[in-house]
């Protein structure tokens, strides 16, 4: 027993010390961005960040397989059933929301971390305007729906190299469109996720110029996948989403083998920004990813 507390004792400044190691947390989203499409698509920087990180091709939406539902899931741990957002371009929540905080919204990640720590910078970037019902306004510094995922890739650079945000979301939307318009599994939504590989890897290369590498934690994931020309529904390929984790206190070259989903990532977050998550979040912190 007492060996077992020493152990303890001794372990703790390790683990508060690799906590403190992540001093800025960036989420990057790819709408409509199926796990797939590692299948056939050239994705030079995600595999990168494989290497370098953790992941798993195997994470899955909440149902319906639609953008606000997920969306909503991946900042607040929770599934449609508590937060309330249960159809693509849900505005507000179609359920009242289980619980509400200081911003009267279902809690966010964005509201824990500002209670949590004031002072915080924390903004949310994106390309389709449903995103902007998704979050609490008040807790955030920048808020800015760009158009095209060019614009969102530019406004992310600059923000970044300018203000080292302490938490970021950065939402990409081109694979969605392209699977819209033209479809899911053609090499025309290849050529989209490629696009995305790029963008991403722009924003990669913002971080380490903004001498901010060691200290950021990068999570890449995506709201649903496609099927045909649409999503919302059940098979794999619209459930199944990348989930890519690299940074500080991250394992390397790892693939994670345990259940992952949507709402794990919020938990996943708080953990990283040492928060302590609500009573009413089911999501659970991705712990095969940590060291």
């Amino acid at each position: 027993m007492k060996l077992a507390r020493l152990l303890v004792l001794f372990m703790l400044p390790f683990t508060l010390a690799a906590q403190k190691n992540v001093k800025h947390v960036i989420l990057i989203g790819s709408d409509g961005f199926g796990a797939y499409a590692f299948q056939k698509a050239q994705l030079p920087n995600f595999r990168k960040m494989m290497e370098a990180g953790s992941w798993t091709l195997q994470a899955r939406t909440v149902l319906p397989s639609s953008s606000a539902p997920n969306w909503a899931s991946m900042v607040m741990g929770v599934g449609p059933e508590l937060h309330g957002y249960t159809t693509w371009g849900s505005k507000q929540p179609d359920l009242p929301a289980r619980v509400l905080d200081e911003y009267g919204m279902f809690p966010t990640v964005y509201s824990l971390l500002r209670k949590a720590k004031p002072s915080s910078e924390i903004g949310v970037i994106y390309e389709w305007d449903g995103i902007d019902y998704l979050f609490p306004k008040a807790a955030v510094n920048k808020d800015l729906n760009a158009d095209g995922d060019i614009a969102v890739t530019k406004a992310a650079v600059a923000y970044i190299k300018e203000k080292k945000p302490d938490f970021l979301f950065i939402h990409l939307h081109d694979a969605d469109s392209v699977g819209h318009h033209v479809g899911h599994s053609t090499p025309e939504y290849y050529a989209a996720a490629e696009r995305t590989d790029a963008y991403v890897g722009q924003i990669l290369q913002a971080i380490k110029e903004a001498g901010m590498e060691e200290r950021t934690v990068v999570l890449f994931t995506a709201d649903h996948g496609g099927i045909n020309k649409g999503h919302g529904s059940i098979s794999m390929q619209e459930m199944q989403i990348p989930w890519i984790i690299k940074g500080p206190g991250i394992k390397a070259n790892h693939e994670v083998t345990t259940s992952v989903m949507t709402f794990d990532t919020a938990a996943t977050l708080a953990k990283l920004l040492g928060l302590t998550p609500p009573q009413v979040w089911i999501g659970r912190p991705v712990l095969d990813a940590l060291k």
